[in-house]
């Protein structure tokens, strides 16, 4: 892998590096990624644990600039006007350690009539007391396209605490897909708040998957205010919790335009003793517009329930298949 000169001086590839880089890349693995994407010349990445740099590669169109602070990365990555990535921009975020805080600040700018992916992985998988702090500002140029999808793994401790916060700028005939998916281990305490603003034609789909048990929080605040004339949103959030845990979701469609169409779409499955809150709003300031709202908030259906208890699932098992059917 082609490295920049912040790897070289963060680490000078000692052994100390390698033996840092092996475990962020296992941590990498255990989120959901492929560590051997991260060798391929063709792949843009960047890969940090808590606040070292570890690697950077860019490739012709992207440009990543990465710098440490005291307590996590300040990250710039842009996408050149014109230029389709034709293979996932691949990013590492993870503390390896038990204690820590991480925090992160990224810049993304998707230049006119760019197309880009993003692969973003979030891992703490020995986090006995991690901080995590993501604050993003995106920006989506006239008839761009940009999918963010971002999948974290927390540990089986709970003590994670996550608070992801992104900005997003959709300008005229832009395209802005992301999905934030935390199912695999403990959530611990997860508080997203993403605000969206979608120019004229623009096109915004936001998708939210939890799997929160124990006594794990799980809380989605999501704004979308669709701006220019027929902008059109979708939110959609799939989130199950059981025994104690909480969940509360957020969702705010703003149809500010002629033309503009927007849809919230939220199902929550609760087990045990849990609670899910499933709060829509809907704003329309133009009598052009059109925003929807759908909530379904329960149990698993029953009826799935017998047919794989039938085949010799025991509840617990045939349960957590449902959920996570309906996850996927």
């Amino acid at each position: 892998m082609t490295q920049s000169s912040n790897r070289k001086h963060a680490s000078g590839e000692s052994p100390a590096w390698a033996q840092e880089m092996t475990q962020i890349l296992d941590a990498y693995k255990l989120a959901g990624g492929d560590p051997e994407a991260l060798q391929l010349p063709k792949v843009a990445t960047l890969v940090i644990n808590t606040n070292h740099i570890l690697a950077v590669h860019e490739i012709p169109g992207v440009v990543i600039h990465a710098e440490p602070l005291e307590n996590g990365v300040r990250a710039d990555i842009t996408v050149e006007p014109n230029t389709k990535v034709e293979q996932p921009i691949h990013l590492c975020f993870g503390v390896v350690p038990a204690d820590g805080v991480q925090d992160i600040i990224a810049n993304y700018e998707i230049g006119e009539n760019a197309t880009a992916q993003f692969l973003a992985h979030c891992s703490f998988p020995n986090a006995v007391h991690v901080k995590h702090n993501m604050k993003a500002h995106i920006h989506v140029s006239k008839n761009a396209s940009l999918t963010y999808t971002e999948e974290h793994f927390h540990g089986e401790n709970g003590g994670v605490e996550v608070y992801p916060f992104s900005e997003v700028m959709v300008d005229e005939g832009g395209q802005f897909f992301s999905t934030f998916a935390l199912t695999r281990g403990r959530i611990g305490l997860l508080s997203i708040d993403y605000q969206v603003y979608a120019a004229a034609n623009a096109v915004v789909k936001m998708t939210t998957k939890a799997y929160g048990f124990a006594d794990d929080k799980v809380k989605v605040n999501e704004v979308v205010h669709l701006d220019g004339e027929k902008a059109r949103g979708l939110t959609l959030s799939r989130v199950a919790v059981r025994e104690h845990a909480v969940s509360q979701i957020f969702t705010t469609m703003e149809g500010n335009a002629a033309g503009a169409r927007g849809h919230m779409d939220c199902t929550e499955i609760v087990r045990g003793q849990a609670v899910a809150h499933n709060t829509p709003l809907v704003v329309v300031r133009n009598d052009q517009a059109q925003v929807t709202h759908e909530a379904a908030i329960g149990s698993v259906n029953q009826k799935e329930l017998e047919a794989l208890m039938a085949k010799g699932l025991d509840e617990d098992e045939a349960v957590d298949l449902i959920i996570r059917g309906m996850i996927r």
